[in-house]
Order: C-alpha cells, then sequence, then structure tokens
C-alpha cells in the first residue's frame, strides 16, 4: 500500500483505508454575571467502534469531512447551571487507529462499542472565565484502518491470490485473467473441522507485470515488504508454489528449492537495489494448484500448524512472564 502525497484518504477501487477529519468540540454557554449563572459546556465528539461500519459510510454521512458538536446553553433566570451542548457520535468501523495531523497514534478502536474522545467541549462562562463562554477542542485526525487478519496472502499481480482465497475460505473476489485484478483487500474465513476460524486476508504489493523466476518473484516480495513494514519480516512465513498443474511446474520447484537453500549464491540474478536486506525463512514450502485444488488442504493444514505454535509460544511467554513476576514480588515481601 502506497500513501500518495498530500493524499487525504487511500482508495482501492471504492475502499477506504484512511480518512482525514476535522472535529470540534461545542463551544460553552454564555454564564450570567448578574446571578453567577453558568452556561453550560459544550458537546463531545466521540468515535464510537460499530459493526458493519466503513470509512466510506462516515466520508458519505460526514462529506465536508468536518464534525462539530453542539453548543452549550446560556445560563439564565429560569436556569442558571446551562445544560451541556449535544455530544456527537461518529460511529467509525471497528479496528481504527487514530493519529493526530503530523501521524503520530494517539488512540485506537478497536472492538464494537469502544469509545475515543476526539474533541472535548469548551467550558460554559462562570466567574472563573468573566462569564464568557470558551471555545471547544480542535483538531485534525486522521483514521487508519488496522485490516486485522490472522493470515495475509502477499503476492505480485496475477499469482492467483484471489483464486486461492476463493478455494480455502468462503471470500468471493473478483476473479478475472488480467494483471490487476484485486482492486481492494480482500477477506475470508477458512473453517475447520474443530470450529476454528480463521480470517485471512489478501493483498498485492506490486503493479509490475514483467516475467520473473519464482526466486526472484521471492526476493521481490521480500524486498516489498521490507519497505513498507520491515517487522514483518518477523512473522512466521509459509511459500505456496502455485501453478503446479502447467507443464515444467515440478521441474522449476526443483530448481526453486535449491536456490532456496543457498540464496546468497543466486542473488546476482537481481540488480543491487532490489536485493533485500534479509532473506525470508519459511517453516513449510508447499506446491499447490488453485484450478486442480493440488496441495489446498495440506496449506490449511500448515496455516493451521504455524498458528497454533504461535499461540502456544506466546502463552508460554506470558506465563514465563508472570512466574517471574510472582517470584519478584515473593522476594520483595520476603525482604520486607
Amino acid at each position: 500500500m502506497v500513501r500518495g502525497s498530500g493524499a487525504a484518504l487511500r482508495r482501492y477501487g471504492n475502499f477506504i483505508d484512511d480518512l482525514r477529519l476535522y472535529v470540534r468540540g461545542g463551544t460553552g454557554g454564555m454564564g450570567y454575571p448578574r446571578l453567577g449563572g453558568e452556561g453550560g459546556r459544550g458537546g463531545d465528539v466521540y468515535f464510537v467502534a460499530q459493526e458493519r461500519t466503513t470509512l466510506k459510510s462516515v466520508k458519505n454521512r460526514y462529506p465536508q469531512k468536518r464534525i462539530v458538536a453542539g453548543t452549550g446553553a446560556n445560563s439564565s433566570v429560569r436556569a442558571l447551571k446551562g445544560e451541556k451542548g449535544e455530544d456527537c457520535e461518529v460511529h467509525v468501523p471497528p479496528g481504527i487507529s487514530i493519529l493526530d495531523d503530523d501521524r503520530k497514534q494517539i488512540g485506537e478502536v478497536n472492538a464494537a462499542g469502544e469509545r475515543f474522545l476526539a474533541a472535548r467541549g469548551g467550558l460554559g462562562g462562570s466567574l472563573a472565565t468573566n462569564f464568557l463562554p470558551c471555545k471547544g477542542q480542535k483538531r485534525i485526525l486522521h483514521l487508519d484502518l488496522k485490516l486485522i487478519a490472522d493470515v495475509g496472502l502477499v503476492g505480485f499481480p496475477n499469482a492467483g491470490k484471489s483464486s486461492l482465497l476463493s478455494k480455502i475460505s468462503h471470500a468471493k473476489p473478483e476473479i478475472a485473467n488480467y494483471a490487476f485484478t484485486t482492486i481492494q483487500p480482500e477477506l475470508g474465513k477458512i473453517m475447520y473441522a474443530d470450529y476454528k476460524q480463521v480470517d485471512i486476508s489478501g493483498f498485492q504489493l506490486s503493479t509490475k507485470t514483467r516475467f520473473r523466476t519464482a526466486f526472484e518473484t521471492i526476493l521481490l516480495l521480500t524486498k516489498e515488504l521490507e519497505q513498507y513494514k520491515e517487522e514483518l519480516l518477523t512473522k512466521p512465513a509459509l511459500l505456496a508454489i502455485n501453478k503446479m498443474d502447467l507443464p515444467c511446474a515440478k521441474d522449476n520447484l526443483n530448481e526453486l528449492l535449491k536456490q532456496l537453500q543457498n540464496p546468497q549464491d543466486a542473488l546476482h540474478l537481481l540488480q543491487e537495489e532490489v536485493i533485500p536486506e534479509n532473506t525470508l525463512k519459511f517453516r513449510d514450502i508447499i506446491p499447490i494448484s488453485t484450478y486442480t485444488g493440488e496441495g489446498i488442504e495440506e496449506l490449511k493444514a500448515c496455516v493451521r500448524k504455524s498458528l497454533d505454535e504461535e499461540a502456544e509460544q506466546e502463552n508460554a511467554e506470558y506465563r514465563k512472564k508472570k512466574l517471574l513476576l510472582l517470584q519478584t514480588s515473593g522476594e520483595q515481601k520476603h525482604r520486607g
């Protein structure tokens, strides 16, 4: 994913994953100097996570991308304490990072019902403010959608990602025989016999379509992952070799396996600027064909095994930290 300079939002067809908004809390109400009355506070602006909401629907609801909460009520003889202005709740999709205009993250909402105070309303007029109201907080914020999935399919155009996604999950992506097919990220679910569900998402990282060998493809994908977000290279990786139904596929696979055993010996195949600093280590290499179905069940089993092993490792690390914390706490009590 590449962010255009100065772009207010990123698009994949009609898909939006970044939205820039102006938000302002409501102005407070006027105080009542003669009777010491206090104006109502301005309303607040909240982002509230809600299922089945998209950033596109937020943009459609606020086409000017400007959100302002209600003004607090003035103090009066009948109501010395003015009522608070109306809050503005903006429904956003779960899995949103909230960033300021310098792209620094200041919050997030991940599950339905979670709330984030985007802009606080101003104080009402009172003795402390010479009975004059205060303006509400104003900010320019970015809503950045985190596409949350357990597994990501990464590949160049026409590699068969959409076909694979349709084979192993319930997703129904657009499939066609041309280079640039995936116009937006697709999310599907793999269902296992024990009712375990795994979310899987498909992305492509480049629109260059020149012919390249499988080994060149792996190195180029590694380079693009490195440039996009280096920490992705620390994630467990499986390599699915598609189109095994084609002629010479087995010979090409054997050649690739040799190259992957000693990748440094074949780096001369690429120009220096596209050679990654690190090479990916694959837990499993699975030959597949989305056309014949070869290797699909094995791939699903490997995905499940990899996720289960990662979960077990995280649980073991958590238990280790918890035990260490209990031991430290016990030693401190003993010393006391």
